[in-house]
């Protein structure tokens, strides 16, 4: 049977060299065989046999001297080769011999072949998110000083595909991570890859370690636990690689008691202190109906004595926007979330976060944005300790609209980024289908240019790793459709 070699499990391109002669030899996929250099049984690339066609035969290559394979099937043959299944360069070598009568095969997705490769691809891009989301460094010292050293048991060989990531999250660190199919060792400068290793080889515990666990368990909230969901985010066969795992049993028996008290204990009530020095900064008389804001410091004095709508009740605080005085950017969001309430500053909690992260990597500098949000008290219910984000009402985007066309008026952007449909219909006066109107350019009465697109805290409600990969990208573009209208 002819045998093409390979130096080791994931090497592509020798894998492609020898499927390619293969392929012009016309050795059909049923009598192919590729082995790993070393492995038992290899032989040569090409190991003479009974049924290898032989110096001079062409087997169907019909004379070509070479052929094109599309993108698609090359991207996903990159993906699969890290699969740890046996039978990838076989099911690799089956797609593309079939290429050659049907060029369009990798469209069509309900093919057999196409469709394993497709989910191989999948499960590798899944390990690869596992291995970033799941890698827990150990601290070491050595002659050079301080560095970290992380075990880790990918589910596929996804080593080198990964590192990257954490070279561009760990720049400063000098850190190694240890896996049975292969290390790499950052030292500042230089990404390299060594052999296997085993877990006895990295550290077993570090001092901070017992911090991570406390604070863990401290953040840990019984009322949102969903352990089907947390194990399909969190698989059971990372958690002997995870100090805190071992908190995870105990914390998920206790959750079902820890709930009930929450649920029986008195809400948590804003800061009486905070709230009446904000009363006594807002002079009597400087809120009226008619009340006409110079600058955008009265504007935020004039905010805390709203009573347009019945929120400022259970509020602390008004939360006005912020952002340069003429800055070319207003993002719009739905309303102060639980943080923003407390801090008084807008987009401050996760979503927050998110929205730094992905107005960065669209190339847009938040200290050069006023952002700000449709309604300016937090509507919420209580749960226990926790205050629930409500959703507000057409009428109380309405009465509030009055303070964002202020700050619009102050700052006068050129384009204004609306957050969801709450905040669209605080820009637009109308209410909006986000997913049909997203990423659109829409113009305003005064000139200038509106867009929408999703709130970020809807990223982070979407459970699907994958589906909230997708999204993200998503809105990072529309940030990025932005930047070009300014």
């Amino acid at each position: 049977m002819p045998t093409a070699e390979v130096a080791h499990e994931t090497d592509f391109e020798g894998w492609r060299k020898a499927a390619r002669a293969f392929r012009l030899a016309g050795v059909d996929p049923a009598a192919a065989r590729f082995a790993v250099e070393g492995s038992s049984g290899a032989g040569s690339l090409f190991d003479p046999g009974p049924e290898n066609p032989g110096p001079g035969v062409r087997g169907d290559a019909g004379g070509e001297s070479g052929f094109t394979v599309p993108k698609a099937f090359v991207d996903v043959a990159q993906e699969v080769i890290l699969h740890r299944s046996a039978d990838r360069f076989d099911l690799m070598y089956r797609l593309l011999w079939r290429l050659r009568a049907e060029p369009d095969l990798m469209k069509v997705v309900s093919d057999r072949d196409v469709a394993d490769a497709m989910e191989r691809a999948k499960n590798v891009s899944r390990a690869s998110h596992k291995m970033k989301a799941f890698v827990r460094f150990r601290a070491v010292q050595d002659e050079a000083g301080e560095a970290f050293v992380a075990w880790f048991e990918p589910a596929h060989r996804v080593l080198e595909k990964t590192a990257g990531f954490f070279v561009r999250r760990f720049t400063t660190m000098r850190w190694s991570i240890l896996t049975p199919d292969g290390s790499c060792f950052w030292d500042g400068e230089a990404l390299t890859f060594g052999p296997p290793a085993s877990a006895a080889d990295a550290p077993q515990d570090d001092e901070i370690e017992e911090f991570w666990k406390t604070y863990y368990a401290s953040t840990f909230n019984p009322a949102r636990l969903k352990v089907q969901t947390m194990q399909g985010e969190m698989p059971k066969r990372y958690w002997k690689n995870l100090p805190e795992a071992s908190l995870i049993p105990k914390l998920i028996a206790a959750s079902r008691a820890r709930t009930e008290v929450m649920v029986a204990s008195s809400p948590t009530e804003p800061n009486a202190r905070l709230a009446k020095a904000i009363a006594r900064s807002v002079r009597d008389g400087s809120y009226e109906e008619g009340f006409v804001a110079s600058d955008l410091n009265e504007l935020k004095h004039g905010v805390q004595a709203c009573r347009r709508c019945p929120l400022y009740q259970d509020a602390t605080q008004g939360v006005c926007g912020e952002g340069p005085r003429a800055a070319r950017l207003m993002i719009v969001g739905e309303q102060p979330g639980d943080q923003e309430d407390l801090a008084g500053r807008p987009f401050v909690g996760p979503a927050g976060q998110v929205l730094d992260a992905a107005l960065e990597e669209a190339g847009i500098d938040r200290a050069e944005v006023y952002v700000t949000n449709a309604v300016k008290h937090f509507k919420h219910e209580p749960r226990g300790k926790r205050r629930l984000h409500k959703t507000p009402t057409t009428n109380e985007v309405s009465a509030c609209r009055w303070w964002l066309d202020q700050e619009r008026r102050l700052v006068r952007p050129k384009v204004t980024l609306a957050l969801g449909g709450t905040a669209a219909l605080g820009v637009l006066n109308r209410k909006v289908a986000v997913t049909q109107e997203r990423g659109q350019r829409l113009s305003l009465p005064d000139g200038s240019a509106a867009m929408i697109t999703v709130h970020p805290s809807y990223l982070l409600r979407i459970p699907d790793a994958a589906a909230r990969v997708r999204e993200r990208a998503t809105f990072i573009r529309d940030l990025k459709a932005v930047r070009e209208l300014l």
